[in-house]
């Protein structure tokens, strides 16, 4: 039996695959290359960390079909960006323009890491000022060591 599952298993393992090369999604190859490089510049707007050639979304694949409309078209790659960041603003873009609007989008987590060490330093500085040593009297040396000698004759016991 056990022969015979693993001829079987072997046949199966050497047999022709029979899925089919994936076809192009536009007619023409140069059309679906800029497709592609357009289309990877763009951010998904349902995934939002996926760009929109690798996002499988309903919209992801309306997007698609409309570029692919507009290079049929005849537009140029930016009058496709230009159109697309009209009607879906800069979020569309992964590397949205730096102009006024966007500052606090590409300046914000530095400002943000220098308001965290800003802080911490504050904190850290606060802290060693807060321990500062304390000069005990010889009253109060003698009350430590003879609770110190009272605890290790008590253990000792």
């Amino acid at each position: 039996m056990k022969i015979f599952l693993l001829m079987i298993l072997c046949a199966l393992s050497f047999s022709s695959p029979s899925a089919k090369d994936a076809t192009l999604l536009a007619d023409d190859p140069v059309t679906e290359q800029r497709l592609i490089s357009i289309s990877e510049e763009m951010r998904c707007l349902v995934c939002q960390n996926e760009s929109l050639a690798g996002s499988r979304s309903d919209l992801a694949n309306d997007l698609r079909r409309e570029i692919r409309t507009l290079i049929k078209e005849g537009k140029s790659d930016d009058q496709i960006r230009n159109f697309m960041v009209e009607r879906y603003g800069d979020f569309v873009l992964y590397r949205p323009p730096v102009k006024p609007i966007t500052w606090l989008l590409w300046i914000g987590p530095f400002i943000i890491l220098l308001i965290g060490v800003a802080v911490l330093f504050t904190y850290l500085r606060r802290r060693n000022s807060a321990v500062t040593t304390i000069a005990l009297s010889d009253d109060d040396n003698k009350r430590i060591d003879a609770l110190l000698n009272a605890k290790d004759e008590k253990g000792a016991l």
